[in-house]
């Protein structure tokens, strides 16, 4: 890791210099000097991981909502620049867990820090670094990969603002000021540690070019792993489920969301269209009335928002048919988990 970008806020460049970072189109793609790798998205919940996910390899690979704990499985995306190609691993956001769910999902995040060739810790970079953001922090003090941090929200940001942000930020990565927390009896105080600090927008994008450039240079050098074309590994089947529970997010109280799951029952290509039945698994009656709602009207939002999205994804002509069922606690059953493919693996 160059020592010029230690702690330091690293700015937003221009184009001309984000081309400097991503190297030469004409370089070869698989040629000697390509880079290859897995980096994971970690973070707590709802700083914006999966809008960077999509921002970075142009297309809807994740699915996104205001509601924290959106992320429920280890997603791999996948970039190829000029010079290098990233397997990006988007995770659930990391939290204090309320049932057997949430303490899968925390699971599978932790889990993908030993797996990876980089870490990059995404945070709310509009608003000062809290205990949260310090917590991830001491479980990645240990990573044997390099890691960055991503500053995400930067087109929130006042520029008068800017620099006192990033250095609550330093602060936590040196263990200054309400990071610094006693000393164990017997031990030596932590070190500080000189991660790069990148100002992001996923929204707009801004930064975003210069990250990759700065991930890119921390992977070993080796060849595409995947087609240059490749944009996921995900199974179609999953990226279903995951569409219809992003219309549900979106549409539905409070009180729904988290104990929504969704299983694809079948699927069907009969040549110009694909016909889908799945299922919605809810732990509720009540919840199961709010989803239909009144002469069911909310189902059929759901579902004409999720076929419109699969229509964009697959680029053809979507039938989807739904179904409502009450499974009560399955958030808290091992076995209903594991067939939704909930493991924390």
């Amino acid at each position: 890791m160059p020592s010029g970008d230690e702690g330091q806020l690293l700015p937003i460049p221009d184009p001309a210099e984000s081309a400097r970072l991503l190297g030469s189109a004409n370089q070869a793609a698989a040629g000697e000097g390509f880079r290859s790798g897995f980096v994971a998205l970690i973070g707590r919940p709802n700083v914006g991981k999966s809008t960077l996910l999509n921002q970075l390899v142009g297309q809807k690979v994740a699915i996104t909502s205001p509601v924290a704990q959106t992320t429920r499985n280890r997603l791999r995306a996948i970039l190829t620049t000029a010079g290098a190609q990233l397997v990006l691993l988007d995770t659930p956001g990391i939290h204090k867990p309320h049932h057997l769910l949430g303490e899968r999902l925390v699971k599978t995040a932790k889990g993908a820090i030993g797996d990876v060739d980089v870490v990059l810790l995404l945070v709310d970079g509009s608003e000062p670094a809290g205990r949260g953001d310090g917590f991830i922090v001491e479980l990645l003090r240990h990573c044997r990969a390099p890691v960055h941090v991503a500053l995400n929200k930067h087109d929130l940001v006042d520029p008068a603002q800017a620099e006192a942000l990033a250095a609550s930020y330093r602060e936590m990565l040196e263990g200054r000021g309400d990071f610094a927390g006693p000393t164990p009896a017997g031990q030596d105080p932590r070190p500080p540690l000189a991660w790069p600090l990148h100002p992001v927008s996923a929204l707009t994008g801004a930064g975003t070019e210069a990250l990759v450039g700065a991930l890119a240079a921390d992977l070993p050098e080796g060849p595409q792993l995947y087609p240059a074309d490749a944009v996921s590994d995900q199974p179609e089947q999953l990226l279903m489920a995951e569409l219809i529970r992003e219309q549900v997010l979106s549409h539905t109280r409070e009180e729904v969301p988290h104990s929504v799951a969704v299983s694809i029952d079948r699927v069907v290509d009969d040549g110009p269209r694909t016909a889908v039945l799945a299922t919605v698994l809810v732990e509720r009656a009540s919840q199961k009335g709010i989803l239909i709602g009144k002469g069911g009207r909310m189902l059929k939002t759901i579902g004409q928002g999720a076929r419109l999205q699969m229509e964009k994804v697959f680029s053809g002509p979507v039938y989807l048919e739904l179904f409502v069922k009450v499974v009560p606690g399955w958030r808290r059953s091992a076995a209903r988990l594991a067939e939704l493919g909930y493991r924390g693996e």
